[in-house]
């Protein structure tokens, strides 16, 4: 038979062989992060000596936190660098903390608060090339905790890469919760340190305010080097990022912003819940107005992308004033009329907002390369994380951000 005439059912039988054959070798590998649960005994953490080790490049870089000088930058379950960040131009890697577990942190004077899983512990940072271990206050993060075992459950930050993505999206939550450990702007007294929006450790009044999923934990830490634990209260579910303002506490969660009254430091008391879609939710806030950004994502359960001002000059009765669509709206900042925008993988917005109902007429800036998870406005700079490292801008012209410098990671993995 001559094969130019092969029967037409043949030929497609084939091309049809071809094409699975093809198929069949073709392979795509995806390489991601995601969170991996380990069981652990406390006493085999505490048993460890946590001393400084040498600088470290940045891997995964979690909560930005500044004081002074210095920039902290925690990397997620496994410590925090600390960077001499004098020249915000050219950072100086200084050194590492190995803290196991560690997802928060705060300064108070010369002490670092950062949490050890279920434990938080204290360090004298007033010699930074020998920063000590002063106090660990045992067992107050007690949702770790499995008490029918006795162990602690925690996730280990892990690279993946994988020719089968089946599971990828539905693992996003753990990461994603993960990302909301992450770090929040702190209208700070002269003493304390600054963090991101996204934070679940702040300090006001002499005390540490710390969130999980479900409990405000409150410490006395009037005495910086003794912090003393005097009790939880509860929230309910879905708790995200806490702001201090004056004397009161703006606590996000992913189905509103709870207001607590804290003028009584030791027992803040709930003034006012304002309920929104159910969406993560970071918040800021000046004297008047709350701005509060929603976005979607695999823990968040909506498909709401946006920016609300909410009017808090009644705490007890927040009342929405507007909203502004928004891409996908992360962690956020305020420096006096000029608000900055994360806006996860799509980049960085400034905007003039001294007009809150006219906020979206006067976006200043949109840097579309510059994928942005949380950010700190800084004496110095404004700071920025993202999932490529940590950058830094003159921002004294914020419709004209001026790039100082860049960080960037040792090992770049897209997450958010």
């Amino acid at each position: 038979m001559n094969s130019s005439y092969l029967p037409k059912s043949l030929c497609l039988l084939l091309t049809a062989m071809i094409f699975f054959s093809c198929q069949d070798e073709m392979t795509t590998t995806y390489t991601y992060r995601t969170m991996v649960p380990v069981y652990l005994e406390m006493s085999d953490v505490r048993a460890r000596v946590i001393s400084t080790e040498p600088a470290k490049p940045l891997d995964n870089p979690g909560k930005i936190y500044i004081y002074e000088d210095y920039l902290f930058i925690n990397e997620p379950t496994k410590g925090i660098h600390i960077l001499d960040n004098t020249n915000p131009s050219s950072p100086k890697n200084l050194s590492f903390i190995p803290i196991a577990g560690n997802v928060d942190l705060a300064v108070n004077g010369n002490i670092l608060y950062a949490d050890n899983y279920v434990d938080l512990l204290a360090f004298d940072l007033s010699n930074i090339n020998d920063i000590k271990l002063v106090k660990r206050v045992e067992d107050v993060f007690m949702h770790m905790y499995r008490h029918e075992t006795g162990e602690i459950i925690t996730f280990q930050d892990t690279v993946i890469s994988t020719e089968n993505p089946t599971w990828q999206v539905e693992s996003g939550w753990l990461m994603d919760a993960s990302i909301s450990y992450s770090s929040n702007y702190s209208a700070a007294a002269q003493s304390y340190g600054t963090g991101g929006s996204m934070a679940r450790f702040t300090l006001s009044n002499g005390h540490l305010y710390a969130v999980d999923e479900n409990t405000l934990r409150v410490f006395n830490v009037e005495e910086a080097s003794d912090p003393n634990f005097v009790k939880p209260i509860d929230l309910g579910w879905g708790i995200e990022t806490i702001f201090p303002f004056e004397d009161k506490l703006f606590i996000g969660s992913n189905v509103g912003m709870h207001i607590y009254d804290a003028s009584t430091p030791n027992s803040p008391t709930r003034m006012a819940v304002y309920e929104h879609v159910q969406a993560c939710d970071p918040v800021v806030v000046n004297s008047e107005y709350a701005f509060v950004t929603l976005r979607n994502g695999t823990s968040c359960w909506n498909s709401v992308n946006e920016l609300q001002v909410v009017d808090i000059k009644d705490p007890y009765n927040p009342s929405l004033k507007k909203a502004y669509s928004m891409l996908n709206p992360h962690g956020l900042g305020l420096a006096g009329d000029f608000l900055f925008i994360a806006e996860g993988v799509h980049g960085l917005k400034s905007f003039d907002a001294s007009d809150v109902m006219a906020i979206d007429q006067n976006q200043l800036e949109f840097l579309t390369n510059l994928k942005s998870v949380d950010l700190i406005p800084g004496p110095k700079s404004l700071i920025v994380i993202g999932p490529d490292g940590v950058c830094q801008f003159d921002y004294s012209k914020p419709s004209q951000l001026k790039k100082l410098s860049c960080i960037q990671v040792s090992n770049p993995v897209n997450v958010y």
